[in-house]
């Protein structure tokens, strides 16, 4: 028989080489500008990168050290005392920050960490401490048809009064959009002016390049027809109002929506969400001030799916329509109309109308 011996098996949590405070801030710096990067590349749109960073740095605060060093008693501590009151909406969104940054450090950096630390690397959110619960989610009732209709009949009719017609022209029809075919503000002020494709479809279709992915996955593209007379919204902005931005509609990436701002180069700027979102609460209060606080362009994306929905248009082809990657989040917005449980209820009383019938 051939004899099999057995190697010595070094505690992988044995010390080897101790490093300076100042190497560990720099490695600890290091690492973090390589999970930056790591989730970009993997495509997440730069806004879920920076809040996932945001919900490690606001950890680090709390555990002044470096995270690497968090074990599940610590986690613990944070999740059950620190934030124990926060939203579940944050504390979710911090757990999962934490379990996907250490995935990163057992992937990429666990030899060197332990090679510097002596340490070796363990998520501490685990089933027994994970958050439990989901994102808090507001209940959404949009405004009727016609308060829309008024909104912007007297919106339209205060234009050609305004001080800046062409800025206040812009809002107006970005709305306007957000209130026809339902796209997030982030996807009206990112389209550019090739993006709308007027040969596409029955009415001519938009290319939404920056769709909303699903759990922060990156930009989903996709193709947005221009139903509810958003050709018509458009056609107007375009031919009467885009040329008084005094643009280049021949530049490459010329957006739909300029800022009277300009570029180093003297182009003009897209225009921010705080604009548009300004333009919006302004109108509102003047001219729908029941909705003052409340009516923000989510609301719109709200009362387009609604309208949608009592038009008859079925759950699938709105949830196209938004950029939904799940119909569930569908039914979320056009719930406020659906009728299932009034229709259960008339349909019990007709079958107890009929077994009182064969009793009389």
């Amino acid at each position: 028989m051939l004899g099999l011996a057995l190697a010595a098996v070094r505690d992988l949590r044995e010390r080897r080489g101790p490093a300076s405070a100042s190497e560990l801030v720099e490695f600890e710096t290091d690492v973090l500008a390589g999970f930056v990067l790591a989730r970009a590349s993997a495509g997440l749109a730069d806004a879920t990168v920076r809040a996932d960073v945001g919900h490690l740095e606001q950890a680090r605060a709390w555990f002044d050290r470096p995270l690497w060093e968090m074990e599940p008693v610590d986690a613990d501590a944070y999740f059950g005392r620190v934030l124990r009151d926060a939203a579940s909406g944050t504390r979710l969104a911090r757990a999962q920050a934490l379990t996907t940054y250490f995935a990163f450090l057992e992937l990429r950096h666990k030899v060197e960490i332990h090679a510097l630390t002596g340490r070796v690397v363990q998520c501490p959110i685990d089933e027994m401490n994970r958050p439990r619960g989901r994102k808090d989610a507001r209940l959404r009732i949009p405004p009727s048809e016609a308060e829309v209709a008024q909104l912007f009949a007297d919106w339209a009719g205060e234009l050609a009064t305004c001080r800046k017609f062409a800025p206040a022209a812009r809002n107006y029809a970005a709305a306007r959009l957000m209130a026809e075919v339902g796209l997030r503000i982030n996807e009206a002020r990112s389209l550019d002016l090739t993006d709308v494709k007027w040969d596409l479809g029955r009415f001519g279709k938009l290319h939404v390049r920056h769709g909303k992915g699903s759990r922060g996955s990156g930009p989903r593209e996709r193709m947005v027809p221009l139903v509810n007379h958003a050709g018509r919204t458009l056609r107007w902005f375009i031919e009467d109002v885009w040329g008084q931005f005094d643009a280049d509609h021949t530049r490459p990436g010329a957006p739909l929506f300029p800022s009277e701002r300009r570029n180093g180069d003297g182009s003009c700027r897209r225009v921010g969400d705080d604009a548009l979102r300004q333009g919006l609460a302004t109108a509102a209060a003047s001219h729908l001030p029941a909705w003052a606080d409340t009516l923000t362009p989510h609301v719109l994306r709200h009362f387009c799916a609604s309208q949608l929905y009592l038009s008859g248009v079925d759950l699938i082809s709105i949830q196209e329509l938004l950029g939904h990657s799940w119909v569930a989040t569908t039914m979320r917005y056009v719930h406020v109309h659906r009728t299932r449980i009034e229709d259960a209820w008339v349909a019990g009383q007709q079958r107890a109308a009929q077994r009182l019938e064969g009793l009389i």
